[in-house]
Parts: C-alpha cells; sequence; structure tokens
C-alpha cells in the first residue's frame, strides 16, 4: 500500500487539490481502459468538490464525463429526494449539471422499506456490471471517503456489526446511537480499490484523525483505520485545522 498525505490551508483549497487529484486519476483511467469508476462520498467537504467540478469551467471541461460511472459508498436509508440522501446531494451539486449518461448513475436504493434487500439489490448490481465471480470484489478506480468526528468513514460506525463483514460487497449497518439503518459498501470492498482518498476538514476532526493515524490499532473504535488498500493507494487530503494535531515528519 503506497501512503500519501497532503495538507492544504483550509477547506477551499483542500476541494481544489482533490480536483486536480480526481481529475488525473480520471484521464489515466480512461487512457488505460476507456472508463473511470468514481464511488462518491457524502458529506460538506466532498460536496464543495462536487460543486467545484460542475461550476469551474475548465474542470467541467476536463473531465470525461461520458466515459465516467459513478457510484456510492453509503446511503441513508432514505428515498432519493429526501434532505439527507447522499445521491440527492451529489445529484443536485454536480450531476443533474453536466453531461452524464444516466446510465453511467449507479445510486443505492435507499427507499426500499426493507434495509437488507436494498444492500442485497446494489450487492447484486455490482456483481453483474463487474460480472465478478464468487469471492471477487469490484476494483473502483477511486473510492473518496470523509471521516466523521467519531472516526466513522462510509457507514462504517464505532462497534455496528458491518465492520468484521469480510464476504458481502454491500451491508445494511444498523447504527444505535443514531437509530437508523445505513447502507454501506464493505471494507474489504473499500481496499480493493485502485486508490482511495480521505478528504477531512475542519477542527472538530482533529483529535480523531490523529488517533487513526498515530494512536494505537483499534477499528472497532476508530473504523477509519479499516481502510488500508490491499493493493492500491491510500490519499490523505486535509486542511490544516484537521492536521493540527498530527505528528509531521521533522516535528
Amino acid at each position: 500500500m503506497r501512503t500519501d498525505m497532503t495538507i492544504t490551508p483550509g477547506p477551499v483549497e483542500l476541494a481544489r487539490t482533490a480536483a486536480a487529484e480526481l481529475l488525473s486519476q480520471a484521464r489515466a483511467a480512461v487512457q488505460a481502459r476507456g472508463r473511470f469508476d468514481l464511488v462518491l462520498a457524502g458529506g460538506s467537504t466532498p460536496r464543495a468538490l462536487y460543486a467545484l467540478l460542475a461550476d469551474e469551467p475548465s474542470l467541467r471541461a476536463d473531465m470525461p464525463w461520458s466515459r465516467t460511472h459513478f457510484f456510492w459508498g453509503d446511503e441513508r436509508h432514505v428515498p432519493p429526494g429526501h434532505p439527507e440522501s447522499n445521491y440527492r446531494m451529489a445529484h443536485e451539486v454536480m450531476l443533474a449539471r453536466v453531461p452524464i449518461p444516466e446510465a453511467n448513475v449507479h445510486r443505492i436504493h435507499g427507499e426500499q422499506p426493507d434495509a437488507m434487500e436494498a444492500a442485497d439489490a446494489y450487492e447484486a448490481m455490482l456483481r453483474e456490471f463487474y460480472q465478478l465471480k464468487d469471492g471477487q470484489m469490484p476494483r473502483f478506480d477511486l473510492v473518496l471517503l470523509g471521516m466523521g468526528a467519531d472516526g466513522h468513514t462510509a457507514s462504517l460506525f464505532p462497534g455496528t456489526q458491518a465492520l468484521g463483514e469480510q464476504k458481502r460487497l454491500v451491508a445494511a449497518n444498523w447504527v444505535e446511537k443514531l437509530n437508523t439503518w445505513r447502507l454501506t459498501l464493505t471494507a474489504p470492498v473499500l481496499n480493493n480499490a485502485v486508490s482511495v482518498a480521505f478528504l477531512i476538514a475542519g477542527a472538530d476532526k482533529a483529535e480523531s484523525l490523529r488517533a487513526v493515524l498515530q494512536g494505537e490499532w483499534q477499528p472497532e473504535v476508530l473504523p477509519a483505520q479499516l481502510i488500508r488498500p490491499t493493493t492500491g493507494r491510500l490519499l490523505w487530503l486535509l486542511d490544516e485545522a484537521a492536521a493540527s494535531l498530527v505528528q509531521r515528519n521533522g516535528s
């Protein structure tokens, strides 16, 4: 696993850095095999990235929209029009405003009443799309992830059952503290990506980020520690506030 860290002054610069990284990987994937498979994250930091890609003329023009397939790392157990829907956020900020074929958007159907069935349906879609055999995992080009102040990522929350899942691609994960189901890609799937990029901004993430990066190994408490690409690259894109407690080389 190759690990890189970039620290930017603030969230605006973080979004621009993330956009440059995303475009670089998109071009490389399209050149190599004609397609770029991108996993989207929810949250305010990815939202700024999506808005930039849609609004900045040069970025919008450079992005290979028609050759990009969009997936989601997790979703709330809500309809696509719900204010908390990760799909709705990405759709309003970016997808509805750029030239993307409808067939390239692969959302999680969080509106299904049974969360387990919703997870099964997304897993079945991934298996069909990637033509997977038993035991195989999809290999996304780039997975975007955020991290909560509690150390969760995607919808892998501390102490939840999905943390130990090794066989499923998608899990319906009951989150007791939120009193709700979440739908999430599992850690083995996330770790099979070509590249995984954490986008983390804000002082409220500083303590948990320090613990994830430099504390003891306790993924049941800090699920972000589970993300360790097996044959890929792990990129930490941080702003100064989030990285304020991280010990850096030479310090």
